[in-house]
């Protein structure tokens, strides 16, 4: 009987998270305005603070490409302006770290590079407490979206 509702439990909650990576991809894509399936994120931590690339997997796929260009020109100007709406609508709540960057917007620096397969955008933080929320929002990313990056800062 034990074993029975533990095995129950663990398909419950094997539902419940692959309902949720379900979620996080199908709102990402409406969100992002390009498919997850067709592109690749990358999140990194650094001393200065981090990165957010997204490159489309196939280098003929110019249509992605794009698609992320104009998707993160628009999120470089929101997070600069401490608009971080785009990764709670992805994720369906308030993500880790937003509120201080939010707070401390003037503290953090965002730049837009267009790659030949997508774009990165880069921030650096001024101080410590928006280095460590820039920190805890790229963790939060890297979990949610599985990207299997490292969450240490290199």
């Amino acid at each position: 009987m034990i074993r029975t509702i533990a095995i129950a439990l663990f398909c419950s909650t094997l539902m419940v998270a692959q309902d949720h990576q379900a979620m996080i991809n199908e709102h990402g894509d409406d969100v992002m305005g390009f498919s997850h399936e067709k592109t690749t994120h990358h999140f990194e931590l650094n001393y200065e603070g981090g990165a957010i690339d997204v490159r489309a997997n196939d280098v003929r796929d110019t249509q992605s490409r794009d698609q992320i260009c104009s998707h993160f020109r628009h999120i470089a100007q929101m997070f600069a302006d401490g608009n971080f709406n785009a990764p709670i609508l992805v994720h369906g709540v308030a993500v880790p770290g937003t509120a201080t960057m939010t707070r401390l917007k003037d503290r953090l620096h965002w730049s837009l590079e267009e790659t030949p397969r997508g774009a990165r955008i880069s921030v650096t933080a001024d101080n410590k407490e928006s280095l460590d929320a820039v920190h805890e929002f790229l963790r939060y990313q890297i979990e949610e979206h599985k990207t299997g990056d490292c969450p240490m800062v290199r």
